[in-house]
């Protein structure tokens, strides 16, 4: 055992020393390795982050949540003609469910419109982002106060002139007040301020809540109209926690073809889209960007071992003399194939460090001019990276390596001369 000891011992020695003295060649060997590794830990970091980022913007959902509109989340078979006439689901298929579905937990019915201006005494705050929901909003989202509450269930249905406001719009419109019970317009109307969400942060997935007004479905259906296109509803249901989600799906597609009057062979004319299909489709969005990544770094990676090998071709023939010197003093072939062996992997992992040192200085910069959005370095990734070095150092040397150890020691010393 300290026999094998000492040889990889003096085999990293003589390793090192070779490359302290030829460094430019080890200079351009790393170039090559490094930016191979650079390619392939800064496409996974990067793709890593943005899974983070929005998996993190969706946290505060259930993967169960079902989201139902006449729009689908995945691709179809239904062709799109066909899908643009399509009715939009309405409040009262929204208050259907709620009585007629079993196992509901919490359901909400929402619309999308767009951008408005909130404006309390000289303070205007434009470009807010209106989110008009039922009360069963704040438990589908999960959604936290700072300070007073959410509009309660008379309060929705009534359509009360109530809002929750956003950190970012309190404090653009109250500064150090306290907005609760404060008056604000909005639509041309005046609005109690009954809540203040919690600071949330920028988010990649959607807009902040920060930047956000929620008030009850039911003034804005009184503004836009029911029939309103380009204010699309959904109906957004949260199943009972432990319920069979295929048979949870089922029962609500029946009971809503049924109340739309569609028979056996009518196509839905409805999409149940579920959460967890939704982050099923990010993984393998983020999955094919990984590895296409992945492999372009590879092809680049691959180049800077063929540069390790070339070198190393490079460096047996000079040390032909010294090679020989060594075997006719007793060196085993074991010993030159273990010193350049070393070489070459001790060349692909500085390079390997690199690379991941670059990845990591620009993750930390980015992420300074980036807000909230963190870029990660993952240790599998930083794992992956040292593994790929020193596998690609490996493959890169074991052929000058071997033909190094199996050299004839009268010729090798002959060569010299």
């Amino acid at each position: 055992m300290l026999i094998y000891l000492r040889v990889l011992k003096e085999s990293l020695a003589f390793a090192i020393n070779a490359l302290r003295n030829n460094k430019l060649r080890t200079l351009l060997s790393l170039l090559g390795v490094t930016i191979g590794i650079f390619s392939i830990i800064g496409v996974l970091a990067a793709v890593d982050s943005l899974k983070q980022e929005i998996k993190g913007s969706l946290a505060s959902l259930d993967n169960n949540t079902i989201i139902i509109m006449r729009f689908s989340f995945a691709p179809t078979d239904i062709p799109q003609w066909k899908r643009e006439q399509f009715p939009d689901v309405s409040y009262d298929e929204y208050q259907y469910i709620k009585r007629n579905v079993p196992d509901v937990e919490a359901a909400s019915f929402s619309l999308n419109v767009g951008a408005e201006s909130i404006k309390y005494g000289d303070k205007l705050v434009t470009g807010v982002n209106i989110i008009p929901v039922t009360d069963g909003y704040y438990n589908i989202e999960a959604l936290q106060l700072t300070d007073g509450r959410f509009f309660n269930e008379s309060e929705s249905n009534s359509g009360s002139n109530v809002l929750v406001l956003g950190q970012e719009i309190a404090e653009s419109l109250f500064g150090s007040l306290d907005p609760i019970g404060k008056q604000v317009r909005l639509y041309g109307q005046r609005f109690s301020v009954i809540g203040v969400l919690e600071k949330e942060g920028s988010s990649m997935f959607g807009p902040s809540k920060d930047g956000m007004v929620i008030l009850p479905v039911n003034v804005v259906r009184r503004i836009y109209g029911s029939n309103n296109k380009s204010a699309f509803p959904q109906i957004v249901v949260k199943p009972a926690e432990g319920v069979d989600i295929p048979e949870f799906n089922a029962v609500l597609e029946q009971r809503l073809r049924q109340l739309r009057g569609l028979k056996p062979n009518d196509v839905s004319n409805f999409f149940i889209n579920q959460l967890s299909g939704f982050t099923d489709l990010i993984d393998n969005i983020t999955g094919t960007m990984s590895t296409i990544g992945g492999f372009i770094g590879l092809f680049s990676l691959l180049v800077g071992g063929f540069g390790i090998a070339n070198i190393m071709f490079v460096s047996v023939k000079e040390r032909t003399n010294l090679i020989g010197i060594q075997k006719a003093l007793g060196a085993k072939n074991r010993f030159i194939l273990l010193q350049f062996l070393f070489e070459s992997v001790i060349l692909a992992t500085i390079g390997g460090l690199i690379g991941l040192g670059l990845v990591w200085i620009i993750a930390q910069v980015m992420s300074q001019f980036t807000g909230d959005f963190q870029f990660v370095l993952s240790a599998t990734n930083i794992f992956y990276g040292l593994s790929s070095s020193i596998v690609i150092g490996l493959f890169a040397g074991i052929v000058p390596a071997f033909m190094a150890s199996r050299l004839d020691p009268v010729e090798a010393i002959r060569t010299g001369m």
